[in-house]
């Protein structure tokens, strides 16, 4: 995939699905099978905020949060229509403290590994 021709198809036949997770799962490339995440349970608040910020399209950033999991970081991603490549657009800062260490621009997370979750 290239950024001229995103976004490819949207909906992929479960059948196709299945057969990209079975690749995966298989693939000793990539990391032992009994420490592979297999998918990641996403609040739906993540997905929302995300949204808000009125982007043609989310990157997904893969982490490894405080706690050592995988964790998926979402950003807004808008076409720079000067260079042809789509840049990140990060959320808004807080209006309140909820925990965060800085009052800088925001990612969202929230989401967890399965397994275990």
């Amino acid at each position: 995939m290239n950024e001229e021709t995103f976004p490819n198809p949207i909906q992929v036949p479960l059948a196709t699905a299945e057969a990209w997770e079975k690749r995966y799962e298989e693939d000793k490339t990539i990391e032992e099978n009994d420490k592979k995440v297999k998918s990641f349970l996403i609040p739906r608040e993540s997905l929302e905020l995300v949204l808000q910020l009125d982007t043609e399209a989310v990157r997904a950033y893969i982490g490894i949060n405080d706690q050592k999991e995988k964790t998926l970081l979402f950003v807004g991603a808008k076409l720079d229509e000067k260079t042809g490549k789509y840049i990140d657009v990060y959320g808004p800062p807080p209006t309140a403290n909820k925990g965060l260490d800085s009052a800088g621009d925001v990612v969202y997370d929230g989401v967890r590994p399965s397994p275990p979750y």
